[in-house]
């Protein structure tokens, strides 16, 4: 997981190696401590013993909203990745399907995500359409 999603950044290119690598250092205790408290989920796909492809699953707690106005949760899809040499075969298209499909079998209507650009046409294929969600980062 830590292997690919520094594998995603770096293809999106906006991230320096110093923050890639302190990313990596603290992202397998954090999805350690997610998977456990029932908060992440994930699935990779292996081509002869190796890691291909991944995505991940994260149930985040969210005041009910109008397009979701009983529910207290939203899934948010993070962490996928294709390796560039097993592209074009189904499997980024297959792994959101897998998410998507447990998020309605936990019965939520919203499923947030960022897109690269260049994954932007398959959240495009699913339904997902962008928002006015806007971000700060503080300066320091």
């Amino acid at each position: 997981i830590t292997a690919h999603r520094h594998a995603m950044f770096s293809d999106i290119g906006n991230s320096s190696a110093d923050a890639l690598a302190t990313m990596s250092l603290h992202l397998a205790p954090w999805v350690r401590r997610m998977f456990f408290e029932g908060k992440y989920i994930g699935w990779i796909i292996e081509s002869d013993g190796l890691p291909i492809a991944s995505a991940g699953l994260y149930f985040l707690e969210w005041p009910p909203h109008p397009l979701d106005p009983a529910n207290d949760h939203r899934g948010y899809i993070l962490n996928m990745y294709v390796d560039p040499s097993h592209r074009r075969q189904g499997l980024g298209k297959h792994l959101v399907q897998l998410c998507l499909d447990e998020t309605h079998r936990r019965g939520l209507r919203i499923v947030a995500l960022h897109a690269s650009d260049a994954g932007r046409p398959l959240y495009s294929s699913f339904g997902f359409t962008p928002t006015n969600e806007m971000f700060y980062l503080h300066p320091s």
